[in-house]
């Protein structure tokens, strides 16, 4: 191979990345192995894990802490009421911060490649290549280009004596960040499996908590205060998973399609990501007229998938997000959430820019305003309908004529 010797490896401490560093060396040759973890709100004792497992591994391990850029990315997600097949967007959204991440220390260290421990089944390998493949350095997969196996790794870690921990962090396949927490593999794998309470972290069971109303305010589009005080979003959406997370919301089970094609089982968690998204489309009903709401639904979903792709800085995100941040200029107010048995619903709003009118819509006034009266109806509703109802008559009467 050319003589390339030093190697990037996106490093969490768990089972794929702690095979890597081996393989890295002894397959591909690299003399050098340095690993990057990215600091995007997992627990603190991930961190402690990777530093200790780089150690035993003689490798270089540095953290970036990204967590200030991938909560701006949380909160735009927020503005494009962002969720894939109903489930808030968490790994996806975090995998290009942490690509960008590895890919600048990797240039800093003068690196010849980077790496990374996905699977060629998932979507994981597709988003960190996307941002790596715009660089000169070289990309390795050695998890899909090896064609490795959990059982295969794990085998293959126990007779190196790797530094790699059993148990539940074994069996599943968890992934956690500030915005969420994937869990998925061993016999989750089975859609008919019930999985245990155990498999949870965040979310609790709500079974008798009273509920808790919470008050969100938004400017722009971006929540800014919780309760009245201003917060930063790191903090406010740290927060919120408890809050919400001790009243059981945000959990998600489902069969999920991946960019490949293939369905797969996902349960997730995502407390703060379920209330802040409840609350800004609670408003943007508020605000928005009926003609905006309809096509922003559809950019919307246009931004999802982007961001589920991990293509968030796709110019044609750009363009999705003028529409999205013109429209929200007028999403500011406050909304108010109850949390209650694992539920978040928006029970009041109120906003400046509401296009709305008490007087117009109450049932205790005869007019509507402007000079419009009720009887002004008789006409529109005579209309309504009309095309429809001669078309069924001109197909009535084609029938009887055959």
């Amino acid at each position: 191979m050319p003589e390339q010797n030093r190697v990037a490896l996106a490093f969490s401490g768990g089972l794929d990345t702690t095979v890597c560093v081996p393989l890295l060396e002894e397959e591909y040759g690299y003399d050098e192995v340095i690993g990057v973890t990215v600091d995007v709100g997992q627990p603190e004792k991930e961190f402690v894990e990777a530093e200790e497992t780089a150690d035993a591994l003689g490798v270089e391990n540095h953290v970036v802490d990204a967590r200030e850029e991938f909560a701006d990315l949380c909160l735009r997600s927020v503005k494009a009421n962002a969720t894939y097949q109903g489930y808030p967007l968490g790994t996806a959204l975090a995998r290009p911060v942490i690509a960008k991440a590895i890919l600048e220390v990797a240039i800093e260290q003068d690196c010849d490649a980077v790496a990374h421990g996905c699977t060629g089944k998932g979507n994981d390998q597709l988003r960190f290549e996307a941002v790596w493949r715009d660089s000169d350095l070289e990309v390795i997969a050695p998890v899909r280009e090896l064609g490795l196996t959990r059982e295969w790794e794990m085998e293959y870690a126990a007779e190196r004596n790797l530094p790699v921990e059993g148990g539940s962090e074994g069996r599943y396949s968890i992934d956690t960040n500030l915005w969420s927490r994937s869990i998925e593999g061993s016999e989750l794998e089975d859609p008919a499996t019930i999985p245990k309470d155990d498999i949870y972290d965040w979310t609790q069971n709500p079974s008798g908590k009273d509920a808790e109303l919470v008050d969100i305010e938004f400017e722009d589009g971006i929540p800014t205060a919780l309760d009245g005080e201003p917060i930063d979003p790191v903090s406010l959406v740290e927060q919120l998973n408890e809050q919400a997370g001790a009243h059981g919301v945000g959990r998600t089970d489902m069969m999920e399609d991946r960019m490949l094609g293939l369905k797969v089982r996902e349960n997730y968690e995502h407390p703060a990501a379920t209330v802040l998204l409840t609350a800004h489309e609670a408003l943007e009903q508020l605000v928005l007229t009926q003609e905006e709401r309809q096509f922003k639904q559809q950019i919307d979903q246009q931004w999802a998938h982007k961001g589920y792709q991990g293509l968030i800085d796709a110019p044609f995100v750009d363009a999705l997000e003028g529409f999205i941040d013109t429209t929200n200029e007028r999403v500011n107010g406050s909304v108010t959430v109850k949390l209650e048995g694992g539920h978040c619903r928006p029970v009041a709003r109120e906003s400046e820019y509401a296009v709305y009118s008490e007087s117009a819509a109450s049932f205790d006034e005869e007019d509507v305003q402007g000079g419009i009266t009720q009887q002004d109806a008789t006409g529109v509703a005579k209309y309504h309908g009309f095309q429809s109802r001669l078309a069924k008559r001109a197909m009535e009467n084609a029938r009887q004529e055959d």
